[in-house]
């Protein structure tokens, strides 16, 4: 009996891991995700680099969006790095070579939520591939630079890691461009390389500023015995300290500049007790400090860039907060006063073009400008969207809207679905600060609930903009709350009235927030060890709400049981109440027995939809160093813990969603991709459907009516993967099979949204909308190689309406039907074109069949359009439209029809012609010939001067009439009508006129061939013409290839 029950249990999991052999990241094929921004603004830009002999050439590194490239000098922009790590540190080009650039990967501005990378890259074809290079672990890179006289012979400053020791620090080279790495200048495990640079006239001389810093959950350390400036005069081989006129005691971050064209010029800012202004005259050997300004001194741990004007030594450029500029070498600075407008503050990286140093680019927080005035005017690109989400929310609305916050770029919306694309000017504004939570009340679509950090909430009108502050404050005698950088600001599932808050207690208000109720004690371990924040910062002070911690960071109310809640706090306590917030249980202890380390930041929790014993949470431990993804299930209330693993996951874990149909599907965000499993967690894979493959994916949400999937990104703004419903079918006898063909959801029969809001924007990014066509989806196991593979269009009873050619990828494959017959046959020739030939009728609503053919395989399906229930037209009008649709149709058929016949006998006139010998014979040809073009004048334009014709014939007036009835919806006008009476009249007289031309000379014709001993004209049925003529192309839904 044992021997049976493990036989089948080997039989269950062979066949489970053989069906699932089949679903990877290719199973998916077809399933695309939508980047619908916003690029109005920005991400953090964290690295620039341009080509100095053709400066049009831009690289742009984003903090989280990876590396973006423009060949049209910012014009626009082409994402060129999708597959690889998204936080960028550096990017240096090979001015020599200037297809080659270097990416470092991990940004250097050590922020809380600053991300990690994965080491260093190279392309050699600008940017179109990418090999990977080494220093794996470095997790951070500052900057690169290459020898001028030796490109293979690179410098790199690598901080290393920040939240753990590492010896992955220091100043690497490499003599063999990249193959090989040597780290040549090394403190120790808390001291990294933050600055280096060359004599560009010497490139044995390096200096390179040493960094020691430390930044845990709840504290921020910079500055400490490692720290330092060096320099090498041998290439790197050997190294100096320098400390003269350096300020005393210990040092923080120091950024440096050399002015290329006096290398002796030397410009820096040292972190310090007292922070300061350095410039030295005798390249980095001595030097002295210098009074500056506030914004030049500010926050030099974060503002990490100085930079000297390429010819003028003493022209000298301070991003950091606000842009200030200095004329005299350093020794005054005035800030820039951006006379062409607003620019976003905190900035981080510049490029000036060498060739014309008024011209530069500058990288804010808020996205990238460029000044052609050396920096005192600017203009916003608006075209790269790295906007850096924390989370996401959608109404119900139609089409519904998506909210979101962004860091240091506040609160914003925007429609899932705009006329002519999601553009720029579709974003709105909500508020400002750094967003974060933004909650539509379903229950009042004016008003929108949201946070930015430390816990200041609004209540916001989105009608009028007015924001009534709803944040907690304690009572009388009560302890301070604690709020952290990104508070939880959530609404329940089953009562869109219930909106949630948390500091180290959890709040509840039943009236959008005008009153809140403390429902719970305490419930973070109230560690006063981590509660120090005044304290944060080192040697630079910086408290900003950015490392308050002991606070409840994951607040979820069940969707079964609105008095079941969970909360998880960044100090790793796991508790839950099933009183709606009487009593409180804390099951802390139990997920540690998983293999989840103990006080790991709780970073998400999703209660099931299926079970109320059923729970999802994901943990995030990479403020204590550990990368390493942690998904925890418990199916007991959280007495027990199951840790889901897999071979795919990288990058802690920030956001986990249970399907709300599907219990088996999972979504999982981490800091470096997104991930599904349709098996409930045993089989997890990638996704990268137009979506970054290290994609920072930090919140998710499915929509309740259109089950799309909005994702909210921190560095590619927002994408939506439509209609997951697909996945959802997406099981195990589905992969099984050959071909398979998925339901079609029924679709409204509209032709679509019209741009009422002006002209396209110039230059600025435009997001997709959503195919608003019949998206027929199917399955192939196996790629087809050989054999056709189409979708047929039937109508009820059978009749084909349209052949659409299938895509043959294995996996998911769709195409879209336009709801159209096939257009009209219309007169060929002439000079002008005819655009209502090139529209299909527009189908009546109702049910089709869908067959499906692969090779001679045949799968049956079916769909279904529906009447617009929100139209200002009627069925009936609908009906009519269509009636007089097909009216026009026939007549262009008809026209076409008269117009081959015309051409037939004038082609064989002219081939008769040459062959005539008789002059009074070849003149009666002519004759007939010219009548026959005086017809064929009446049907189509035939004269043009310029590039429109110059006349309207009976092609381009039916073709006007048709395109503007087939392009509608609604019933013809009464001008329609009238129009189609009078086109009927005139096309009849063009009619009569060809059968008379052909009465009278057919037959003449013919007895002057057979005299020349020439074969007679073919017989036209001109004679036949609008009597009961029907068109060649059969029933009206007939359809030709033409597909969408």
């Amino acid at each position: 009996m044992k021997q049976a029950i493990y036989l089948f249990c080997l039989l269950a999991i062979s066949y489970n891991s053989f069906s699932q052999n089949n679903f990877n990241s290719s199973t998916l094929g077809s399933i695309q995700a939508r980047q619908i921004g916003p690029a109005v603004m920005g991400g953090r830009i964290t690295a620039i680099d341009g080509v100095n002999n053709n400066p049009r050439i831009l690289y742009i590194g984003a903090a989280g969006g990876g590396v973006w490239k423009s060949s049209n000098a910012g014009a626009s922009f082409s994402s060129i790095f999708d597959k690889y790590c998204q936080s960028i540190g550096a990017i240096t080009i090979d001015q020599k070579r200037p297809d080659t650039l270097w990416v470092g990967t991990g940004e250097s501005n050590m922020r809380n939520t600053v991300s990690y990378g994965n080491g260093i890259y190279r392309s050699t074809n600008g940017g179109a591939d990418w090999k990977k290079l080494g220093l794996d672990s470095s997790e951070h890179i500052a900057k690169i630079i290459i020898n001028p006289n030796n490109p293979d012979n690179v410098f790199v400053a690598v901080p290393g890691k920040l939240w753990s020791d590492s010896k992955e620090r220091g100043v690497y080279e490499t003599k063999d461009g990249g193959k090989t790495w040597n780290k040549i200048l090394y403190v120790n495990e808390m001291t990294g390389c933050a600055d280096i640079i060359m004599d560009p006239t010497n490139p044995n001389v390096l200096l390179a500023s040493m960094w020691e810093f430390r930044r845990k959950p709840y504290e921020f350390n910079s500055g400490g015995k490692g720290s330092g400036l060096f320099k090498s005069t041998d290439g790197g081989k050997n190294w100096k300290k320098i400390t003269t006129g350096l300020p005393e005691g210990d040092l923080g971050r120091i950024a440096m500049a050399m002015a290329p064209s006096a290398p002796n010029n030397l410009i820096a800012i040292m972190e310090a007790k007292k922070t300061g202004l350095y410039i030295s005259d005798d390249q980095g050997e001595t030097w002295k400090k210098q009074s500056a300004t506030l914004n030049v001194e500010a926050r030099p741990f974060y503002f990490s860039t100085i930079v000297i004007d390429p010819k003028e030594p003493k022209r000298v450029y301070r991003p950091a907060f606000m842009f200030s500029i200095s004329d005299d070498g350093g020794y005054s600075f005035t800030e820039a006063n951006n006379s062409g407008g607003w620019v976003h503050s905190d900035h981080h990286a510049l490029w000036i073009n060498p060739q014309n140093t008024n011209h530069m680019y500058l990288g804010t927080d808020g996205g990238v400008y460029v000044s052609m005035d050396r920096g005192n005017s600017w203009i916003f690109l608006n075209s790269i969207p790295v906007s850096q989400f924390y989370h996401v929310a959608v109404d119900h609305q139609e089409p519904y809207n998506v909210y979101g916050g962004l860091q240091d770029n506040g609160s914003w919306m925007a429609p899932s679905n705009s006329s002519g694309g999601i553009e720029n000017r579709d974003w709105q504004n909500l508020f400002g600060g750094d967003g974060f939570w933004v909650q539509p009340d379903l229950s009042d679509p004016d008003i929108v609930y949201l946070e930015y950090q430390g816990g200041n909430m609004f209540r916001v009108n989105k009608k009028n903009g007015h924001g009534v502050s709803i944040k907690p404050y304690p009572e009388v005698g009560q302890e301070k709350l604690r709020w952290h950088w990104n508070t939880a600001l959530v609404t329940s599932p089953k009562n869109p009235k219930t909106l949630y808050t948390a500091s180290q207690f959890l709040y509840k208000s039943s009236n959008q927030g005008q009153t809140f109720q403390r429902i719970s004690p305490d419930l973070t371990t109230n560690d006063k060890n981590k509660q120090k924040q005044e304290e944060s910062g080192g040697l630079s002070t910086d408290n900003t709400s950015a490392e308050n911690h002991c606070i409840i960071y994951a607040v979820a109310e069940s969707p079964l049981d609105e008095n079941l809640i969970w909360i998880g706090t960044d100090d790793g306590n796991v508790q839950y109440t099933v009183d709606g917030g009487k009593n409180w249980t804390n099951v802390t202890a139990n997920y540690s027995k998983a293999g989840i380390p103990a006080g790991t930041w709780v970073s998400s929790i999703q209660p099931s939809n299926f079970d109320k014993n059923v729970v999802y949470a994901t943990f995030d431990n990479h403020t204590y160093g550990d990368m390493k993804t942690y998904l925890g299930k418990s199916t007991d209330m959280g007495k027990t813990w199951q840790l889901i693993t897999s071979s795919e996951f990288r990058g802690h874990a920030n956001k986990v969603l249970e399907d709300f149909k599907n219990k088996d599907m999972l979504f999982l965000g981490t800091e470096m991709g997104l991930f599904v499993t349709l098996d409930g967690g045993k089989k997890w894979v990638l996704m990268k459907n137009n979506i970054p493959e290290y994609m920072m994916t930090r919140d998710m949400v499915i929509h309740p009516k259109t089950n799309d999937l909005v994702i909210a990104s921190h560095g590619r703004g927002v994408l939506i993967l439509d209609n997951i419903s697909i996945l959802r079918d997406l099981n195990t006898s589905v992969l099984d099979k050959d071909i398979y063909l998925f339901a079609t959801k029924p679709t409204i029969l509209t032709t679509g949204n019209y741009n009422l809001g002006g002209f396209p924007e110039g230059g600025g990014y435009t997001g997709n909308n959503v195919v608003e066509l019949p998206e027929i989806t199917y399955y192939l196991k196996d790629r087809v190689n050989s054999g056709e593979v189409k979708v047929e269009i039937l109508d009820k009873d059978g009749k084909l309406i349209q052949s659409i050619p299938g895509t043959k990828r294995k996996g998911i494959n769709k195409v879209y039907w336009n709801m159209r017959s096939a257009p009209p046959k219309v007169p060929t020739g002439g000079t002008k074109i005819d655009f209502g030939g090139f529209t299909g009728p527009l189908v009546l609503p109702g049910e089709f069949k869908v067959v499906l053919n692969v090779g001679d395989k045949k799968v049956d399906g079916s769909l279904e359009l529906l009447h617009d229930p929100n139209a200002k037209y009627s069925k009936a009008d609908r009906e009519t439209q269509y009636i007089t649709t097909m009216e026009l149709f026939k007549m262009s058929e008809n026209l076409a029809d008269l117009n081959d016949q015309v051409v037939s006998q004038q082609s064989q006139l002219k081939e008769k012609l040459a062959n005539v010998k008789n002059e009074k014979n070849k003149k009666v040809l002519q004759e007939y010939l010219d009548e026959l073009e005086k017809v064929r004048g009446e049907i189509l334009a035939t004269k043009q001067n310029s590039i429109f014709a110059d006349e309207e014939r009976l092609r381009e007036q039916l073709g006007e009439v048709y395109a503007t009835v087939a392009g509608t919806e609604e019933k013809p006008t009464n001008s329609q009508t009238e129009r189609i009476k009078s086109l009927k009249f005139d096309i009849g007289k063009t009619e009569t006129k060809a059968k008379d031309n052909v009465s009278k000379y057919f037959n003449k014709v013919n007895d002057i061939l057979k005299k020349e001993k020439l074969e007679s004209l073919k017989p036209t049925n001109l004679t036949t013409m609008g009597k009961s003529h029907k068109s060649k192309r059969g029933c009206p839904y007939y359809l030709d290839s033409l597909f969408f």
